[in-house]
């Protein structure tokens, strides 16, 4: 199996395959960016299908599988230019893991990375409300009657991550020129009187406290009651920083797990071309969709 199904045009082109394989066809040093979320090991599990990495029996397993698809990037990325990473630390369970804790799964992406010969090129932490992460998961760790119990189990709230990783050797096109615009919420901006700078200022901190969780392709795209929702879909504020920071206009930009879409909607709506793979039927589909609808509306603001 390499291809399922495909919809390619002028602007993209969208596999439904296994990302291992799909890889394979397209040419060395070719691609000027990637950004993707991996499958978190086997925290999540995505499709029934063996090619899903989700479905690992172990993390080993997941790593051994993974280190394909990285010597793949690195095969089909120009010199000197980047892969981003979305990703996040797990907690560990007892049950599973015989002991409560957390997992350093960006850790263990940097050196698998590192092994292929990737360079550790930068990152971001990006700030998330443990409130929510309390509400939402239970976690014993963020629980506020742990700290009256005994607060040496008690932990912080567990961030994201964008971890950028540079393939060795020197950038045949250079991306150059000052930032024009600041992607976010506008009114947690203050242009200063160098709008390049002051945008930079905030893009080069380490912590990005400034995303909102929100701001997803499943929330804005219209779609019906029983349209497929993403689990873990990327913030479009975080792609499209990275897009803007790292990529000309017209640049080849590839999601290996193109999920519903994210990666692609940003990529086209900045003018760029998408390279996107996804292996769950019904995730394919939506992205197609996504993909299609921000054609159609970039298209019209030319017209109009």
């Amino acid at each position: 199996m390499k291809v399922i199904n495909q919809n390619i045009t002028e602007e993209y082109a969208a596999y439904q395959g296994d990302c291992c394989e799909v890889t394979k066809g397209i040419p060395d040093d070719s691609l000027h960016y990637t950004i993707f979320s991996p499958p978190f090991a086997s925290l999540y599990t995505y499709s029934n299908s063996e090619r899903d990495m989700g479905n690992a029996k172990s993390e080993n397993e997941f790593h051994k599988h993974f280190q394909f698809l990285i010597q793949e990037l690195f095969r089909v990325t120009m010199p000197g230019r980047l892969c981003s990473i979305h990703c996040m630390n797990f907690p560990s369970l007892k049950e599973r893991d015989g002991f409560i804790g957390v997992k350093d799964f960006r850790g263990d992406m940097i050196r698998d990375f590192q092994d292929a010969g990737w360079i550790y090129h930068s990152e971001v932490c990006i700030w998330k409300d443990p409130v929510i992460a309390m509400q939402r998961t239970k976690a014993l760790g963020l629980l506020h009657k742990q700290i009256v119990k005994d607060s040496c189990m008690s932990r912080q709230g567990i961030p994201d991550y964008v971890v950028t990783m540079r393939k060795p050797g020197d950038n045949p096109e250079r991306v150059h020129g000052e930032l024009n615009y600041f992607a976010g919420d506008p009114e947690t901006f203050e242009n200063k009187g160098r709008l390049s700078i002051d945008v930079w200022q905030r893009y080069a901190s380490p912590v990005w406290m400034d995303i909102n969780p929100s701001n997803t392709l499943q929330y804005r795209s219209a779609r019906e009651h029983n349209d497929e929702r993403h689990i873990c879909p990327l913030q479009l504020d975080v792609i499209e920083r990275c897009i803007q920071l790292w990529t000309n206009s017209g640049d080849r930009v590839l999601s290996p797990f193109m999920g519903i879409g994210s990666e692609g909607y940003v990529a086209l709506k900045m003018d760029r071309k998408f390279i996107g793979i996804e292996l769950k039927e019904s995730y394919y589909s939506q992205a197609v969709k996504n993909l299609d609808a921000i054609v159609v509306e970039r298209k019209n603001e030319t017209l109009f």
